[in-house]
């Protein structure tokens, strides 16, 4: 590692309503960042569970992946294939939309705080139309990894320090959860030609030397690796560090379909009306080998 990557540009999130009205702070996926290749949008929801009560009833999707992660409280997931599950406090569901599914995003409880994230992730378009496939983990099957004294890394996909994280994803990337004390410090190689971003949500602190704040995407310039330090605050630093391989194909998005083409969305308009991505198939979560 010889490079460091500069920050190009520091994203503020916007506040925004989805779902059944639920209100959410986005910052990938705005008029500031409209994408950054494979990345579609990120959310982030973080409300008193009676708030987000009506959460994100039966919508579809086609085209692309979608990754949450909870922090805290739970979020129950029912699809259009009989799928049900309940994503608890570090829990992560991803998800393969591909051909499509319709599914929901509930609270799965009413007290405390519900705070999460959701990462839209672009497919290529050899595997838009890919049978979907689901991946379930909860807090215990994510790897903690100290890698410096203050310094606790949550490997959710990639490798840090030479442990892996569980999720199998087809476009090669990283997605980390990490959590700095103040002064602590944290190095992660991210290849040449990878995009990403730091999403911060907590604390404060500087990444790649530039000043980091809640609700803020810094985008990573060119390098091959990120640098972090907490801040002296109590919270010290805390933000999901992202970045993959660009696919470098036309992106056409209307709402929840993310295809190639423009006739593409109008066939999963169609498909949609007609009931095609509502219809069960045998097994559908085990989807192809990766």
């Amino acid at each position: 590692m010889a490079n460091l990557r500069p920050i190009s540009r520091v994203v503020q999130g916007q506040r925004m309503k989805e779902g059944a009205g639920v209100t959410i702070c986005r910052t990938v996926g705005t008029s500031m960042l409209r994408n950054l290749d494979p990345y579609l949008m990120l959310d982030e929801l973080k409300l008193p569970a009676k708030a987000a009560f009506a959460g994100f009833p039966d919508h579809p999707h086609r085209g692309f992946e979608t990754c949450s992660i909870m922090l805290e409280g739970k979020m129950e997931h029912r699809d259009s294939q009989g799928n049900h599950g309940v994503i608890g406090p570090g829990g992560i569901q991803w998800m393969t939309a591909g051909r499509g599914i319709v599914h929901s995003e509930m609270p799965g409880t009413t007290d405390g705080v519900l705070w999460g994230f959701q990462l839209w992730i672009n497919l290529p378009k050899k595997d838009k139309m890919c049978k979907p496939r689901y991946q379930d983990y909860q807090a215990t099957d994510i790897p903690v990894v100290e890698s410096a004294p203050g310094a606790s890394v949550r490997v959710m996909a990639g490798e840090h320090a030479g442990t892996a994280g569980p999720i199998k994803m087809r476009n090669p990337g990283l997605l980390m959860d990490v959590r700095l004390a103040a002064g602590a410090n944290f190095t992660q190689e991210v290849p040449e030609g990878w995009n990403g971003f730091a999403y911060i949500y907590d604390g404060e602190g500087k990444v790649c030397g530039t000043k980091a704040q809640p609700e803020q995407a810094l985008v990573l310039g060119p390098g091959d690796h990120v640098v972090a330090t907490g801040g002296s605050g109590p919270s010290g630093l805390k933000f999901l560090l992202i970045a993959g391989k660009p696919i470098g194909e036309p992106i056409v998005q209307h709402g929840p379909f993310v295809m190639n083409t423009q006739d593409e969305i109008q066939q999963a308009f169609r498909d949609y009306q007609s009931g095609a991505l509502q219809r069960p198939e045998d097994n559908p979560w085990k989807g192809e080998e990766l």
